[in-house]
């Protein structure tokens, strides 16, 4: 059975803040510039490619060297 994912927070800056990372830090592990991670964290909504990623590295499905390896290509 399929592991069910952990939806993304609501407040994005905070859970970014919380995390200890700039927006050029946080947002460009995602392959997302710093504007446009400033735009979601605003309120704009996200991309559906972006949720996805996003919620399957905080579940843990994709680790962090899995999202440095794949920005690398």
């Amino acid at each position: 059975m399929a592991k069910k994912l952990k939806p993304l927070p609501t407040d994005l800056k905070a859970f970014r803040t919380k995390a200890g990372l700039n927006q050029l830090d946080f947002w460009s592990r995602y392959g997302t510039t710093q504007s446009g991670g400033s735009r979601y964290e605003s309120g704009r909504d996200m991309p559906p490619p972006l949720q996805l990623l996003m919620r399957l590295h905080l579940n843990g499905v994709i680790s962090d060297d899995e999202l440095k390896a794949a920005k690398a290509k």
